[in-house]
């Protein structure tokens, strides 16, 4: 889920022995069977969660919500239940015969990968973030050139919070001179960040420190000597549906007290702003350039209004804001430099186009379109000394282009086919760094420098060692399947060379389809333990995904969100059909809003599958308006408020379609406790129903860990034990009796 949910607070330690929270679930003839599938004897149950069901009536039809008490973390059956669904859990999937081994080759095959990215060039320095062979956490560093000595300015890896838990790099930017970075810190992957700046060269960490800030967005002054940021208006409204409104946008300067920053942008400071209690200001600027952008962003709303001013008049507190684009206008990228602002818009063109309008009287209206639509999708833009380069996107893989200082566009040849997760440039510097990956290539961070005459080249960049894997013994298909309405639906399969296509090979199939948001190729060492027991790994780019752009996004939103589970057992009966998999031996899984996904295709089509995992899933679509992260989401959820909304919530709510007595696969649901962007209930929730409800001998996990979030935070330790679980999950699920070979 994007973009924000502030963490829970810490759980207060209790017994597990508390009421009615370990009372038995199940029959003990059905656990002691599922213990014994596990290798594991049944020493311990699932807590039962009690029942207090609280109707509702929206638009004429009345919904029942048995466990609407979990959304109270201060309930006294809260932590004992999801205490007891952890050790549950961890009992039977710890109990799967080789286990253990498969989690330790996992850490050696994540523990052999370095990995680089995120690479921002200032003042002759280049910062990037990396994780090195054998490390636990994603470190700063920085380097006087791509090929120079390497040095770590932040290293999380020693920090612990106030309530002793691991802390995470959230985020950070340099300054245009190098000389300084701001940063945020957060505990046990909370997301909840406190700003920080640290002096490079000396490596002294300023005495600033700013809470609530984990959008902050810093932006530098043009000189280096402070920055605009965001924080939430309140930060003691942690936990409510209030958090995140009215948030104010600020002026840094280094070294003064925080308390002392001004408030520039506000929800009601300025009549002539339309800003709502819902929209994120920020104020962007540009190297070498006099002006700011004003955007306000609707939460997860891709189309933002756009508003400039010179930047001297922002400083100064008068800034008359100059409208340059309404929603309507659908700008969904934009860049400038000292005199134009180039303007990304879906508007009449659902590929997208470019536009460019004069700085001094720049207006979408009288913009200029540089770059037409075309039969690819432009999905992002990054604007360099030497010209403005477009990232398209084709079904889920990239290519590169770039618009010259003299108006034309070329390609840019890549060494590689698949992904580029980000791209970066800066107007005073020629060329952009990119961040590649594929279904078999490594993450890498490449150096694109254009060429005098011709189209330049693109290089790895060496900022890390390539790991020692050998993946000559594996292929990868770019393949479809047909959707019962016809639609052709992008199907990735990677496997071994020559893998028999009996239906016997333990099938993971992934799927998200939400944002438009794509789900590219790329490479995870960690599958490979998968891979080497004979799995295979499959990705659905089901519609409500980008992988086509807008059309694809809208044809699975809202009251079109059925296409996008719809299209996962399609996709899956595809791959049946094939022979890579059977019901007896796939596995579904998807996470954050890849939880409707998948929950709805289990609760469709519980026979279809063997297995399936939800990672910190959303399952209870109707409620996730009214947690913290709710009313930014309604962009693209919709609300209950309005008849359309309510049955298009409906009908994506897995937690409602939970029918009582029906055979359901094994289901594992996986949930970090400070999780800032989908509520640690909405897997309690789904664990306690499906557990109430099915009538198989397939066991119901709730896997919790305490000391994490969404995911973003995970040291590496903390995914090697997460993707041991899951796919000793998978493999034991497809039949085999050790998935350590």
């Amino acid at each position: 889920m994007t973009p924000p949910l502030p963490p829970r607070r810490g759980l207060r330690r209790r017994s597990l022995i508390a009421g009615s929270a370990l009372a038995g679930l199940f029959p003990l003839s059905t656990l002691a069977r599922a213990a014994r599938e596990a290798g594991a004897s049944p020493r311990l149950r699932p807590p039962v969660a009690r029942v207090e069901p609280v109707r509702e009536t929206f638009h004429g039809e009345t919904v029942v919500d048995p466990y609407r008490w979990m959304e109270n973390p201060k309930d006294p059956d809260w932590e004992p239940f999801m205490r007891g669904q952890d050790a549950y859990a961890r009992q039977v999937l710890g109990g799967i015969p080789g286990r253990d081994r498969l989690r330790q080759r996992i850490t050696e095959l994540s523990a052999g990968t370095a990995v680089a990215y995120g690479v921002q060039s200032a003042g002759g320095r280049v910062f990037y973030q990396v994780r090195p062979a054998g490390a636990d956490n994603f470190k700063l560093a920085v380097r006087l050139q791509a090929q120079a000595p390497e040095r770590i300015l932040i290293d999380p890896t020693g920090m612990k919070g106030d309530d002793g838990a691991h802390v995470s790099l959230d985020w950070w930017v340099a300054s245009p001179d190098g000389r300084h970075v701001v940063y945020g810190l957060s505990s046990a992957g909370s997301e909840n960040s406190v700003l920080h700046i640290m002096e490079v060269d000396s490596g002294r960490v300023l005495p600033e420190r700013i809470p609530g800030t984990q959008y902050a967005g810093p932006s530098w002054l043009p000189d280096g000597s402070g920055f605009f940021y965001a924080r939430v208006a309140d930060p003691a409204k942690l936990g409510s549906v209030d958090y995140y409104k009215r948030s104010p946008v600020l002026l840094h300067r280094l070294g003064q007290d925080p308390k002392d920053d001004p408030v520039l942008v506000a929800y009601g400071r300025d009549p002539a702003l339309p800003l709502t209690e819902l929209e994120f200001p920020a104020i962007v600027t540009a190297r070498g350039s006099d002006w700011a952008v004003l955007a306000l962003f609707g939460g997860v709303r891709r189309e933002n209004p756009l508003f400039v001013a010179p930047l001297a008049e922002v400083l100064a507190g008068r800034a008359a804001w100059r409208p340059v684009a309404s929603l309507d206008d659908e700008v969904v990228r934009f860049a400038f430099d000292a005199e134009h602002l180039y303007l990304l818009s879906t508007r009449e063109a659902p590929n997208a186009r470019l536009l460019r309008t004069p700085l001094a009287e720049a207006s979408f209206a009288r913009a200029v379109t540089v770059v037409p639509e075309g039969p690819k999708v432009i999905e992002s833009i990054a604007l360099a000394r030497d010209g403005l380069y477009l990232l398209d996107l084709d079904g889920g893989y990239h290519s590169l282009r770039r618009l010259d200082r003299q108006g034309r566009v070329s390609d840019v040849p890549l060494p590689f086919e698949g992904s580029i997760e980000a791209i970066g440039a800066h107007s005073g510097e020629d060329g952009c760094w990119l961040d590649g990956s594929s279904w078999l290539l490594p993450f890498t961070t490449f150096r694109h420098r254009p060429g005098l005459d011709g189209p330049g080249r693109t290089e790895p960049a060496g900022l890390v060692p390539p790991p020692a894997l050998d993946l000559s013994g594996y292929e990868a298909q770019r393949s479809f399947a047909t959707a019962r309405d016809g639609t052709r639906v992008p199907l990735s399969i990677v496997a071994k060379k020559g893998l028999r296509r009996d239906g016997r090979n333990p099938t993971l199939v992934s799927a998200y389809g939400s944002y438009q948001i794509s789900m590219g190729p790329y490479f995870s060492p960690r599958t490979l333990a998968l891979l080497e027991r004979g799995g295979v790994f499959a990705v659905a780019h089901v519609r409500g995904g980008g992988e086509y752009g807008k059309r694809w996004w809208k044809a699975g939103q809202k009251l079109a969100k059925p296409n996008t589970w719809r299209d996962l057992i399609d996709c899956c009966e595809e791959l049946i059909r094939r022979g890579w998999a059977s019901r007896a031996t796939l596995t579904i899984q998807g996470g954050s809003a890849g939880g409707i996904t998948v929950g709805r295709a289990l609760t469709e089509r519980p026979d279809l599958f063997a297995g399936v995992i939800s990672n910190v899933g959303v399952s209870n679509a109707l409620r996730m308006e009214f947690g913290q992260n709710g009313p930014p989401n309604i962009d693209e959820f919709g609300s209950v408020t309005d008849r359309a909304g309510f049955l298009g919530l409906k009908a994506m709510d897995a937690l409602y379609h939970v029918q009582d007595g029906t055979r359901y696969p094994a289901v594992l649901l996986t949930i970090g406790m400070t999780d800032p962007r989908v509520e640690a209930w909405q897997g309690g929730k789904m664990a306690a129903r499906l557990q109430q409800a099915n009538r198989s001998a397939n066991p119901v996990l709730l896997r919790v860990d305490f000391d994490a979030g969404h995911g973003m935070g995970s040291t590496r330790s903390q995914i090697d034990e997460q993707r041991a679980d899951e796919f000793a999950f998978t493999l034991w699920r497809a039949g085999r009796r050790r998935v350590d070979r």
